[in-house]
């Protein structure tokens, strides 16, 4: 009994910092302007999301990690639809925290096309509240984002990774 009643006072005072924790985080939207960054690709180079704006709409994808299962088919599923992005004036940008060797091996096992970026910080996934479960977990989370920079899609499921790819098509060629 005294373990079940500490381990609900541990659980609610987790809750409760995650809960604050999550009200501190950015809750980005449609219609509101992309935040900006500036993240290392998978070669070390830094990429800044305001070097597409008037010249691309992107694709920012957010998912959990390298070589997991669900991960892996999301990113395969961009891969196999990156001529259709492209052919729609769009880029496609995937974002974790893995780090940059991570995202090269990643990127050259699935012969994946588009760029990679490492958020080891966390603070852009932060920026856009890209969370799942209290905060504790890396959410997977896709934004389309315009020429002009300002988000015309949200799509969020942890549970559909593949889904992502058909929502951020449709989103595009509907602009």
């Amino acid at each position: 009994m005294k373990r079940v009643i500490i381990s609900l006072v541990l659980i609610a005072g987790l809750t409760s910092c995650q809960t604050e924790e999550k009200t501190q985080m950015a809750k980005v939207n449609v219609g509101d302007m992309a935040p900006d960054f500036e993240l290392k690709d998978k070669d070390g180079n830094l990429v800044k999301l305001s070097d597409f704006r008037g010249e691309k709409s992107v694709v920012v994808y957010f998912y959990p990690k390298d070589e997991t299962p669900g991960c892996t088919a999301q990113a395969c599923s961009f891969r196999d639809s990156y001529e259709d992005f492209k052919e729609a004036g769009a880029e496609v940008i995937g974002i974790s925290s893995d780090g940059s060797s991570s995202h090269s091996g990643f990127a050259a096992n699935h012969r994946l096309p588009f760029i990679l970026l490492s958020d080891t910080t966390g603070k852009v996934r932060k920026a856009y509240g890209a969370f799942d479960l209290l905060g504790l977990i890396p959410g997977r989370v896709t934004f389309v984002i315009d020429r002009q920079g300002k988000i015309i899609h949200k799509f969020d499921s942890q549970l559909s990774p593949t889904k992502h790819i058909q929502e951020s098509l449709d989103a595009i060629k509907k602009q």
